[in-house]
This record gives structure tokens, C-alpha cells and sequence, in this order.
């Protein structure tokens, strides 16, 4: 649904997006991670056909988006940058109005999608009375008007309370589900991504970090979380059994192949010492994306 090929943006002598390359599948949904600046507004820009891209090639719904935008977007559903509505008016009323810009909406659309995002009973109030997540349902309301097979979705849960980032995110499982759209969703929230996503991609400075499986970014294989009263003792135990081959921040040790946690906690019980805890240790998507984007440590000279 996505494709984008060996991009360059080039805004003067500032690269915005260097060499950057990934697929997004039918059905995905797709995290789009990276902090301020590191380019992914950029590159979503580029696919909604908003920033034409200095170099490479970018494909949606198989569609270059330069040579054939439109047809390229027909399907395509967005919450892209800060929404903008007329407050003095109904969120029905500009919804209608909002359709104009793309294509003629039946009034029963516009009914259907109220409902899908949970509005209906409040599309006759102003806009102006609606509160930040009612509005950022009316932004979605708005995305799914061109009965859309891709939503691309730029911070579709930023300002809300923890009410209303359950209930968006709520909404894009059902949307995925029951519609089967593909959706790209860039989103700062990395709890949400987790919870979302099923393969996600990092920015940095640009360039693509990563880009894998959010299944394969948790599953850290042989990781266990230890809780001893002496953990250095402990990690010669350890260690002189051939029981582990690493150990990490005096709270993780990493198992030798084919060891298991019951050894561990057998050898430790037999010298003395106590274990508090003993457990697998699966990594967040927040715990990889630091990792991943933090500076390499200073070096001494």
C-alpha cells in the first residue's frame, strides 16, 4: 500500500529525509517512530503528495505519487498536522463541507462515519463546544469520508487524556479489524505503537535506524531479570557455572544457551543467597526506541 524507494528531501542545504526506504503490506498497521525533527512529517508529506521528494520514489496504492497523485490518493484517508475546523459551525456541517474538497459525500456516509467514531447524538452541536478528543474523533470521521483502504495518521492521539488515547486507540483496532484497512501511524506515544503496531520503523537525523517486527523488538531471548540481595556475588556464582554470559545494569543477566531460569535459581539457593526474583525480561518498545536513538558514549582520552 506503501512503497517508498531510496527518498531524498533536500530543503536547501538541509536534508530532511536521507535514502530512505520501506513497505508498508496490505492490512498493517504500520508505526512510523522518530523524534521531532527527524524527519517523519517529511516523509508523510511525501506520501500524501504535499512535498515532492528530491530524489527517489514514493508509491501509494501502487501509484507514483508524482506522475499519478490523484489516482494515487483516491483511497486514502489522513489526520496529517494540527486539524482545522469551522468552530461556529456543526461537526456534521463541516463534515459536509469538508467532502466538497475531495469528492461529492452521501449524507448516509456521513452518518456511517459519526457513528464509527463514536459522535453520534453531538454531530448537530458546534464545533466549538466539542472537546479535544471529540474534535480529534471528528478529524478521523473526516479521514474515513472517502470510504478510504489506507489511513495514514500523524499523531492521531496527541493532547489527550488517558481516556481519550484509549478510546482512539480503540477505535483504529476496530477500523482495522472489522474494515481491513492498512494504516500508517506515526505517533510519539510508544506505548500506543506497542500496543498498535505490528512492525514499526525508527527516524533518526533522516535515516532509517530499524525497521522490524514489534513482536522481534520484545522478544529479548534469554534475558531474566534478577533480584538477589548481593547481585555481584551472584553474578560470579553465575559466571563461574556457566550458567550466564552477560549481565546488565546489576538487575539483568543474559542465560547461557539452553540454561534455564530453575538452574539459576537452584545455584544461587545453594550458595546462600536469596532470590527476591527471578523472571523473563520482555523489552518495550520505549525500553528498544531509547536504546536505539540515545548518543554513543563520550570517549576518553
Amino acid at each position: 500500500m506503501i512503497e517508498l524507494s531510496h527518498v531524498v528531501k533536500k530543503f536547501g542545504g538541509r536534508t530532511a529525509v536521507d535514502d530512505l526506504s520501506f513497505t508498508v503490506p496490505r492490512g498493517e498497521i504500520f508505526g512510523l517512530l522518530g523524534h521531532n525533527g527527524a524527519g517523519k512529517s517529511t516523509a508523510i508529506g511525501m506520501m500524501l503528495g504535499q512535498v515532492w521528494p528530491t530524489s527517489g520514489e514514493v508509491k501509494v496504492c501502487g501509484r507514483d505519487i508524482q506522475s499519478q497523485r490523484s489516482e494515487a490518493l483516491t483511497r486514502v484517508g489522513a489526520i496529517f498536522e494540527a486539524p482545522v475546523f469551522y468552530d461556529y459551525l456543526s461537526g456534521e456541517r463541516n463534515l459536509q463541507i469538508l467532502s466538497t474538497y475531495t469528492a461529492p459525500t452521501s449524507k448516509a456516509r456521513i452518518r456511517e462515519v459519526v457513528e464509527w467514531v463514536g459522535l453520534t447524538g453531538r454531530e448537530q452541536s458546534k464545533v466549538r463546544t466539542y472537546s479535544h478528543g471529540m474534535r480529534s474523533r471528528l478529524a478521523l470521521a473526516q479521514a474515513l469520508l472517502p470510504k478510504p483502504e489506507l489511513l495514514i495518521l500523524d499523531e492521531p492521539s496527541d493532547g489527550l487524556d488517558p481516556e481519550g488515547i484509549h478510546e482512539m486507540r480503540q477505535t483504529i483496532l476496530r477500523l482495522q479489524r472489522e474494515l481491513g484497512l492498512t494504516i500508517l501511524l506515526s505517533s510519539h506515544l510508544l506505548n500506543e505503537v506497542e500496543q498498535l503496531c505490528t512492525r514499526i520503523a525508527v527516524l533518526q537525523k533522516g535515516k532509517k535506524v530499524f525497521e522490524g517486527n514489534v513482536a522481534d523488538v520484545k522478544a529479548t531471548r534469554g534475558k531474566v531479570a534478577l533480584k538477589t540481595n548481593n547481585f555481584a556475588e551472584a553474578e560470579k556464582i553465575l559466571r563461574a557455572q556457566n550458567l550466564i554470559t552477560a549481565t546488565a545494569e546489576e538487575k539483568f543477566i543474559t542465560l547461557a544457551e539452553g540454561r534455564s531460569t530453575a538452574e539459576i535459581a537452584q545455584a544461587l539457593v545453594s550458595a546462600g543467597l536469596a532470590v527476591e526474583g527471578l523472571w523473563q525480561h520482555e523489552q518495550t518498545v520505549e525500553d528498544f526506541y531509547m536504546n536505539l536513538i540515545k548518543p554513543p558514549p563520550l570517549q576518553k582520552n
